[in-house]
């Protein structure tokens, strides 16, 4: 399986967490498939690829980029994310009390003197 094809069991997560979307009263285009919607994000930001470079079968770059868009908003992610820690923390087991970061405090190769001239 492809890793930005969503589970069933993770799309149904992520769907809970979805803005409500109201059908239209006056009629107009149908909404788009929001799992193909939500497994052409996945293919973008796994792949890295731009939106408009997107398969076909996920629909078209500039739709799932307004999805994407409204659903950063909409705190989509943060909440699937903060659900499958959760559920991970539940099954395996996460250690809140001992976290490390990784970083480097190094001079930049071209930052200049370390009394160099001031950018104003």
């Amino acid at each position: 399986m492809k890793s930005w094809i969503l589970p069933d069991e993770l799309w149904s997560q992520m769907e809970r967490f979805l803005p409500k979307y109201k059908s239209q009263p006056k009629g107009g285009r149908p909404r788009a498939d929001l799992r193909k919607v939500a497994n052409g994000i996945f293919y973008v930001l796994r792949t890295g690829c731009q939106w408009k470079a997107v398969p076909k079968q996920y629909g078209s770059g500039s739709t799932l980029h307004r999805y994407f868009q409204q659903w950063v908003e909409a705190g989509v992610f943060r909440k699937l994310w903060r659900a499958c820690l959760l559920k991970y923390d539940e099954l395996k087991g996460i250690k809140w009390n001992w976290q490390s970061m990784d970083g480097a405090m190094t001079k930049s190769p071209l930052g200049g003197e370390k009394y160099g001239q001031e950018s104003h």
